[in-house]
């Protein structure tokens, strides 16, 4: 039990959430909310949202899951929190779990989209990872191609990638990994669709880095060592999933585990 999953209740009804289109091809839309507590910004986001049944997908599931991943793997990530909460969206009260997370910027920085660093900064002719490389983000970039093979994140787009900066000192860094929930099963909303989800199955993803495919992807990184911190064990099945029996169903658990585990394999054989 590491304390992420906050399952009493609590009441984020003062909260206001912004509409955010939807834009991996399923109905509805994802929220997104935040506060400030002495000097202590918060943000909040749902998983897939529909107005009249309320939260319908699991994506805040899947980012508390892939934090925990990203902590055994040793990779330096924003971390969350999931909290059963009331909440109130354009009139009426739903119950939901949802994601909380900190501000990852530090005082004094800005924030930039990797798509426009990289528009702003390249040279003719360079690719997307070369220009990685050239800003010394080569060891991060690395780290992200095989966390997102092994978590088929569909969503990894220039903007989910952020350079961080300091205008004075002129200092830059890439934000911790961020935005997981769109990966995993998330297109399941069923126990039987859950069931019949191909695990290791390759699927189109938006990647900025790279192709469309997180598996071909794997070949910028071929016989580099050490990508990872630590190993992955059987033993972290219990970790990843702890404390979220009454938040998914079983068939969700075991098919999340086996997605996770086998593409780690995969990954190790290279």
């Amino acid at each position: 039990m590491d304390g992420k999953v906050i399952k009493n209740k609590q009441d984020l009804t003062y909260l206001k959430w912004s509409h955010i289109r939807n834009s991996s091809g399923t109905a509805g839309t994802f929220l997104k909310s935040e506060s400030s507590l002495n000097g202590i910004k918060t943000y909040y986001k749902l998983s897939n949202f529909d107005a009249e049944k309320g939260v319908v997908g699991h994506e805040c599931v899947n980012e508390i899951i892939v934090d925990r991943l990203l902590t055994i793997l040793g990779i330096p990530h924003l971390c969350y929190k999931l909290i059963n909460a009331d909440i109130e969206v354009d009139g009426r009260i739903y119950n939901a779990y949802i994601c909380a997370s900190d501000d990852f910027k530090t005082k004094g920085e800005s924030k930039v989209a990797l798509d426009d660093y990289y528009r702003a900064g390249s040279v003719p002719g360079e690719s997307h990872y070369d220009f990685c490389r050239r800003m010394g983000f080569e060891e991060y970039i690395d780290q992200m191609i095989a966390v997102d093979y092994i978590i088929l994140n569909r969503d990894r787009h220039g903007a989910n990638i952020e350079v961080l900066r300091k205008s004075k000192q002129r200092t830059y860094r890439l934000a911790p990994l961020f935005d997981h929930g769109l990966s995993l099963i998330y297109s399941c909303i069923t126990d039987s669709e859950a069931e019949s989800f191909d695990a290791m199955a390759d699927r189109p993803c938006q990647n900025f880095i790279g192709t469309k495919s997180c598996y071909e992807n794997l070949q910028i990184i071929k016989g580099k060592e050490n990508i990872f911190k630590n190993p992955l064990t059987e033993d972290d099945k219990n970790i990843l999933l702890a404390d979220l029996e009454d938040v998914i169903s079983p068939v969700f658990q075991e098919k999340i585990w086996a997605m996770i585990y086998g593409r780690y394999k995969t990954y190790e054989k290279l």
